[in-house]
């Protein structure tokens, strides 16, 4: 398990190298379209042959250059140790196999359930989403920070559906948000979606239902920025889903109460 910053620091640049290499193979088959051999694990939730081929890359390299750390991953499952590596190899998978280009690789390293390194790759824009807690929140290497929106009115929000959640709850969040003055928009990637409210593109990410592969690198991210996230602990077999909130302070009172307005997130 690491025990200081150094040992942290080599996670960290592997991390960032690994989540490169992720993304080039995501890319290979992304250039290519046509057959990805994709399956479909349920209702509008599917899996390509290269998630599988991102998901073995990452198991196999973490393995080799940490081999006592735990690994969890969305498409393999896994077991969580003291320290352990979360990872969706594509998240988007629905938008990449039908070729539209908003998804990311998504690797996390937590130490005693909680994040310390988080990393969203977007392959598309070539753009590198990285935090290191208490170190900060970058992309490509330029300090990031989220938006300074102050009036709900003015908030762009992306509001992801899960098929876990009851439609009708979801639909009568939309009609809040719009009602207050929000933007709504859903581009179906949690974790490229934090990552825009990390950089302050957009000010707000919710959700009702998520596991920890789709959020921990990219609450971390919105953390490491200055933003505000209900957290999200690493707990159990780590395959439980929970609620997820991150915004900027500016609109977190405002905002936590038209997503509290009927029935909790939690």
């Amino acid at each position: 398990m690491p025990s200081n910053e150094i040992e942290l620091a080599q996670r960290f640049d592997f991390a960032v190298a690994l989540a490169r290499q992720a993304g080039a193979v995501a890319m290979h088959y992304f250039r290519k379209g046509g057959d990805l051999r994709t399956v479909e694990k349920g209702p509008q939730d599917l899996v390509t042959i290269a998630d599988h081929d991102v998901d073995c890359l990452i198991r196999h390299s973490i393995g080799e250059h940490f081999p006592d750390d735990g690994i969890l991953t969305e498409e393999s499952g896994g077991k969580i140790a003291q320290a352990t590596w979360v990872i969706d190899p594509i998240d988007g998978t629905g938008n990449f196999a039908r070729g539209i280009a908003s998804f990311a690789i998504s690797i996390a390293f937590c130490v005693g359930g909680i994040a310390r390194i988080g990393i969203v790759f977007d392959p598309v824009a070539d753009e590198m989403f990285t935090a290191w807690r208490g170190h900060g929140a970058f992309c490509n290497g330029a300090p990031m920070h989220v938006s300074a929106t102050q009036d709900i009115r003015q908030a762009a929000v992306e509001a992801g559906y899960s098929r876990k959640a009851p439609l009708a709850d979801y639909l009568a969040l939309l009609d809040r948000l719009l009602d207050a003055g929000c933007e709504f928009m859903q581009f179906g990637s949690a974790a490229r979606g934090l990552a825009q409210v990390a950089s302050g593109r957009i000010d707000a990410y919710v959700e009702a239902h998520l596991f920890a592969w789709d959020v921990l690198a990219g609450l971390l991210l919105v953390e490491e920025a200055g933003g505000c996230t209900t957290g999200f602990p690493l707990v159990g077999d780590g395959q439980h889903g929970l609620a997820v909130f991150a915004c900027t302070p500016g609109i977190g009172a405002p905002l936590r109460a038209i997503v509290d307005a009927r029935g909790k997130t939690r």
